[in-house]
């Protein structure tokens, strides 16, 4: 792995970037795309934002939002290719043929079981969110925060520490955020729309699938499951499922939450999130997939009742080593 300081000067030299986030980008990810490119045009850097899939809807008041791309164009026009809060190439989507085109590469990602696929890597396990390791990068580079950058920042740290209440948000993680607020950033709107704004497909899901809400004899485990019919019913995309889990995660008891949502027939994306007792990374590992300690997911493949016994018998097993179920 490369130190920060070694990705600080590679991007010294670089004049033609894009940047990318992975598939089905979130706060953390678009945050930090945007905010680095507004870092590096300063520089006189000149930049693309990049994303496989289109900016979600909830997100679309992120600076720089209405500049992301969804095809980049030929791969000869840049020196330069940084993937964010990306673990493994496949999360690159359609950008992944980049990766061989590109003189350089580089990869900075928060994730605890990152792949070192570019030529600079950096990850930080301990960082609570991609725009942690950011804010470093950017004291490294001598660029000061505006407004608009310490936005993104802080839609980045927002998100991934879910507002700041989950075990990694670190004192470190408040320090940067009082920064980003000594920027004079918006922090009602914001909050308001990450949070109190949501469009009515998400409302009309969330009814949908929580009818079909299981939970385990031992009540420590809990699923719901998202076809894409069910979205279908109300002209709803991917988007619309997020933050969904986290409402089975509320449930008094439950341990472990998770969702499984069809993404084409015969093969699901499975969410797994964890209140404490179950490191969810390791779970997801065990099924071919990756994450966080609390929050992690997998791809999985096959009859749908099956896959679905598999993963909550999975779960079952790794609570029974914890806690008593």
């Amino acid at each position: 792995m490369n130190s920060l300081e070694e990705i600080a000067g590679a991007l010294v030299s670089s004049s033609r970037v894009i940047i990318c986030g992975h598939v089905i980008p979130d706060g953390d990810c678009l945050g930090s795309v945007a905010a680095l490119g507004m870092a590096l045009e300063k520089k006189g850097k000149g930049v693309t934002l990049a994303s496989p899939d289109p900016v979600p809807e909830a997100l679309l008041f992120l600076p720089g939002a209405a500049r992301f791309v969804t095809d980049p164009g030929d791969p000869g026009r840049y020196d330069t290719m940084i993937a964010l809060d990306c673990s493994v190439p496949e999360r690159l989507g359609s950008f992944r043929r980049y990766l061989d085109r590109i003189p350089k590469v580089i990869n900075i990602d928060h994730h605890v079981a990152t792949a070192g696929f570019a030529h600079y890597n950096y990850m930080d396990p301990g960082a609570a969110a991609t725009g942690e390791i950011l804010m470093d990068l950017l004291d490294l580079m001598g660029c000061s925060l505006d407004r608009d950058m310490a936005t993104c920042l802080y839609v980045a740290l927002a998100t991934d520490t879910g507002s700041f209440r989950y075990e990694n948000t670190s004192p470190e993680t408040f320090r940067r955020a009082a920064r980003l607020l000594e920027a004079g950033i918006p922090t009602g709107e914001i909050n308001i729309r990450l949070y109190e704004e949501k469009p009515l497909q998400a409302i009309q899901v969330l009814g949908a699938a929580l009818e079909t809400l299981r939970i385990s004899p031992c009540g420590k485990v809990a699923w719901v499951v998202v076809e894409r019919g069910l979205l279908g019913r109300y002209g709803a995309g991917d988007e619309h499922t997020d933050g969904l889990i986290n409402f089975v995660r509320t449930i008094k008891g439950v341990e472990v939450a998770i969702m499984f949502r069809e993404i084409e027939a015969g093969k699901y994306k499975v969410g797994f999130r964890s209140k404490g007792e179950v490191d969810v990374h390791r779970l997801a590992s065990k099924l071919g997939g990756g994450g966080h300690i609390r929050a992690a997911g997998c791809v999985m493949g096959g009859d749908l009742r099956q896959v679905v016994e598999k993963v909550v018998q999975e779960a079952l097993g790794d609570l029974a080593g914890v806690v008593q179920v």
